[in-house]
This record gives structure tokens, sequence and C-alpha cells, in this order.
């Protein structure tokens, strides 16, 4: 009788650490800098939102397994990934290279080009019509990185600098600029509630964001997967649309099946 009852109470103990690890194993846990609108932030109500909150969630939903999201620092992200302090990583995190030789990225899912906006009402349609005219760029961004090294061929008569996309908003509704070049997706937000601007030329510059894990992490594959589904079901379409106010264009990231990218 004795021998019986320990063996329940072993086969109860044996099952209840199967449970506890099949729920440890049915969350992941994902670093992400909340602060980086409109990727990751909190709302009004104090809400954890944003285009790669909603991309995760529903990462998580066809994975079957929850998902907590870990504020961390942007610089922090990597080391964390690596250690196995977090799972995966998000916060319009580029895929490059240099950061393929210690990390593994899913699929890209955003292009983040730089961008021209302008007045809706300036009458200009594209770089074009900025000859002769006055831009304002983010100091020491990809945007004034590109404007000064096409200026020539832009026939763009001055580049004025600021810190960040407020100052700039109030000088282009001010008529002190014509135009301001800076980061597509943090435009497009910016200016999907806003009818009197108007984003009106993507400027490639091949940037692409995704999911980060550590190198060769299994985990990577099943989200690519996921990914996968979620550009040909058109629900990462959706979260676009939600977030930037209109479908991304055929061809980019956001609707195309890509590869995992490789060193």
């Amino acid at each position: 009788m004795k021998v019986l009852k320990a063996f329940w109470v072993s086969a109860a103990f044996a099952l209840a650490s199967l449970s506890a690890a099949a729920s440890h194993a049915a969350e992941i846990n994902v670093g992400a800098n909340i602060g980086n609108v409109p990727w990751e932030f909190q709302d009004a109500s104090g809400k954890m939102v944003g285009f790669e909150i909603d991309l995760m969630t529903e990462v998580g939903k066809r994975l079957g397994m929850d998902v907590k999201f870990t504020n961390i620092p942007f610089a922090g992200l990597f080391a964390a990934v690596q250690s196995g302090q977090i799972d995966a990583a998000v916060s319009s995190i580029t895929i490059t290279k240099k950061r393929l030789e210690s990390v593994s990225f899913a699929q890209p899912y955003y292009d983040s080009d730089q961008s021209l906006t302008v007045k809706s009402d300036s009458g200009i349609s594209g770089l074009a019509g900025m000859a002769g005219k006055t831009v304002g760029v983010d100091t020491g961004s990809t945007g004034d990185i590109w404007t000064t090294a096409h200026q020539a061929e832009t026939k763009i008569a001055t580049i004025n600098k600021y810190e960040g996309l407020q100052p700039a908003m109030l000088d282009l509704q001010a008529g002190r600029i014509d135009g301001y070049i800076s980061d597509i997706p943090a435009l497009l937000y910016y200016s999907k509630d806003k009818p009197q601007f108007k984003v009106v030329e993507r400027i490639k510059t091949t940037e692409q964001y995704s999911v980060m894990f550590a190198k060769d992490a299994p985990l990577a594959a099943k989200v690519n997967d996921v990914i996968t589904a979620l550009k040909k079901d058109g629900t990462l379409a959706k979260i676009h649309e939600t977030w930037f106010g209109t479908k991304p264009d055929e061809g980019l990231a956001t609707s195309t099946v890509l590869d995992m990218p490789k060193l």
C-alpha cells in the first residue's frame, strides 16, 4: 500500500512538473523598447500597443503561446536575446550583415525607407518638385545623410536640420520649409489623421525590420513560418493599415513572402 501510495505521489509530482514545463514553454518573452511609436508604446490608458505588439500577439496566438513583453532599452536588446533573458526582440530592428554574425532574424516585415512629406495643398508631388526649395531633415539621421549626398541631383536649395519630427513638422505647417525628409513609418503614422500633410514619395534606402533571436534559435524558424502565413492571408496588411492608414505597397516586405536573412 505504501509502495502504491509512493507511486501515485511520484506520478502526481511528475505530471505537475510536466504541466509547469508546458506552461513555461507556452510563453514567448519578447523584449521591446516601449516608447518607440508607432511600433510599441503605451496608450493613454497605459496599455501596450503598436504595430509590433499586434504582430507578436498574433504570432503567439498562431503558435498557441502566450506573449509577454519586457521593456528593455534598444541597446540592451541584443545582449538580452543572446543571453536568453528574452526569447525574441522587436523595436524596428534593422537587419544587417554585422548583426547576422551574432543573432538570427525572421524574414523582414517592413521596408524602412526614407520619405518626403509636404503640405497637402503645396502642389509638390515628389522630389522633382523640391528643386530650388527648402527641406527639413533630422540632424545626423539617414534622411540627413541621404539628402546631403543627393542635394545636387535633387536641386534642393537649402537643408534645415532639426532635432526630431515635431519641430520640423511645425516649421512645415508654418511654411518655413517646403518638405521634410525622414523615416517613412514615422511620417505615415504622424500624418494619417492630419489631412494637411501628405507623404508624397518613398525614398528607397533598403533598410528592413524584423524579429531578432539568439543565433540559430529554433523559435526563429517557427516565427518565420507564421509571418509567411500572415503575409499570405492579409493579416499583416491589415496591421499595417491600422497603424499607418494605408495598405502596404505591392512588392514590399509587408506584403511579400521573403527568405530568412543569412550571411
